[in-house]
């Protein structure tokens, strides 16, 4: 049975009722999801991120995060197993839940089964879900806060309904926990409302109730920031130098590729459907976030948390239209939108041989598949140099990566081959941890060896890191070095090899 819109204000608003919520399809398609993104977790290896939560410190903040996913990182490597599969748990879980919660807004929107089910199927098996949900990554937990945020803001507007900025407000609150960038989607939405309405919000107290508690459940993370002078706007400021002319580029293309198209009929349907006019801040919104990601540079795939409200709003009139075309159409979509998913996952998940892997071009799509490469590989290479120092150099030596990859790579496989504790200067790891004041002799890993030339007397590479299957990623090529006599003190070398990005 549906149910209508509640009493509110003493009178009933006059709305369509809202559909059943259509379990079986949309069950299923999260049901598909999880047994598909379980039986992937394993393959290939530890993406670099994960590797890098998983040896953070747990701590109120980071220069480039805030405390959650670190955390998570290593509850599960200590409580469950020290694999990928376990780490990849919370993500599953989290885009699983994503798809309930876009189906959900379907149903919101007054889309019966067929839309739900369309779009919950959709969903799950477009690109970027896949990626969110096979590897541990900030974004995995900030997809489905971005969606069950915007699906609670539908609530409030369609249903006239305040008491659901309370819902919303503590939604983006301990999203912050996760990652800084739901600010971005109220933002676009509070432009959106001033702009095109609803402008009756802005005098609601259960409005800015929420705005309060999303600000009260937010408060350590603003005061971390505070206190350490906003290290997230220098994080911010640093991805931008190394991927804005890329991101200017590639987030246009991109919107097409992480989930169908069929979100460009959900904005326009969102203008133009009377039923649906409290919700056109979603479509400003949109834009709001689109010219914040261009201008800020940082990542492609900032706009992907509202784009999937404009998806679940695509599907009402789409399935309606479908109804209504020929059997001939609906082969058309359907094959097309298989089609989707099967590149979707080829591309997304790690259904390749790792032996062939390089030499298809998923690698050069997906970065991330080629971040979860050769680890143990590289591993295994840097301790052969290190073995090659004498008993008496190691008990002194220390090694340095380039990259939290790296470190965490080492971190991870290095101790069964008798490798210490590595250090980085990348992100978090240079406030965690340096070499001590005595160390003489350096394993030197990776790209920063151009300048570890400049700060050693004396620096030569032994080897060139290869992970024998041919997949071109960031370790790729790169030298690992044995460096002798530092030319300054540690204190001050250390703050020389720090770097954001």
């Amino acid at each position: 049975m549906g149910t209508t819109a509640p009493m509110v204000g003493g009178h009933q608003r006059e709305t369509s009722p809202v559909p059943a919520y259509a379990r079986v399809p949309v069950l299923s398609a999260a049901a598909a999801l999880a047994v598909v993104l379980l039986a992937t977790a394993g393959r290939y290896g530890f993406h670099r991120d994960e590797l890098y939560f998983r040896m953070l410190d747990p701590s109120w903040g980071y220069v480039d995060q805030p405390p959650l996913i670190p955390l998570i990182a290593r509850a599960m490597t200590d409580l469950v197993a020290d694999e990928p599969w376990a780490l990849r748990l919370p993500a599953i879980a989290a885009v699983v839940a994503s798809t309930l919660v876009v189906a959900a807004i379907v149903r919101e929107l007054g889309g019966g089964a067929l839309a739900q089910g369309l779009c919950a199927w959709t969903f799950a098996f477009a690109t970027f879900p896949l990626v969110a949900g096979h590897v541990l990554i900030t974004t995995s937990p900030d997809l489905l806060a971005w969606v069950l945020a915007s699906w609670f803001v539908i609530r409030a507007l369609l249903r006239d309904d305040g008491r659901w900025w309370l819902a919303v407000g503590l939604v983006v609150g301990l999203a912050t926990y996760g990652r800084l960038l739901i600010p971005w989607l109220i933002l676009g939405l509070l432009v959106g409302v001033v702009l095109v309405g609803p402008r009756r919000v802005l005098r609601s107290g259960w409005f800015w109730s929420g705005g309060a508690l999303a600000a009260v459940v937010a408060l350590p993370n603003l005061a971390y920031q505070v206190v350490n002078g906003f290290p997230q706007l220098d994080m911010g400021a640093a991805l931008a130098d190394n991927n804005a002319d890329e991101v200017r580029v590639m987030m246009w293309p991109f919107l097409f590729i992480m989930l169908p198209a069929v979100w460009v009929v959900g904005a326009v349907a969102l203008w133009r459907r009377p039923q649906w006019r409290a919700l056109r801040a979603f479509d400003v919104a949109f834009v709001v976030v689109l010219v914040l990601t261009f201008v800020g540079g940082a990542q492609f795939y900032y706009p992907v948390g509202v784009l999937a409200v404009l998806f679940a709003a695509g599907w009402v009139p789409t399935a309606s239209w479908l109804t209504r075309s020929s059997n001939a159409v609906r082969a058309g979509v359907g094959a097309l939108l298989v089609l989707y998913a099967a590149v979707s996952v080829v591309v997304s998940l790690p259904v390749i041989g790792v032996g062939t892997l390089g030499s298809t071009p998923v690698p050069g799509i997906n970065q991330a598949a080629a971040d979860q490469v050769g680890w143990p590989t590289y591993v295994r290479q840097i301790a052969a140099v290190w073995d090659g120092l004498s008993a008496d150099e190691r008990a002194e030596a220390a090694i340095i990566t380039s990259n939290y990859g790296e470190a965490g790579a080492i971190d991870r496989y290095g101790p069964a081959l008798g490798l210490p504790t590595p250090y980085s200067g990348q992100n978090a790891l240079h406030d965690q941890a340096r070499p001590p004041d005595g160390t003489e002799t350096v394993v030197f890993v990776g790209g920063q060896y151009g300048f570890a030339v400049t700060i050693f007397e004396e620096c030569e590479a032994v080897d060139v890191l290869r992970n024998g299957v041919g997949v071109d990623n960031e370790e790729e090529g790169v030298p690992v070095a044995v460096c002798r006599g530092p030319l300054r003190p540690w204190a001050e070398l250390w703050d020389d090899l720090r770097h954001l990005d």
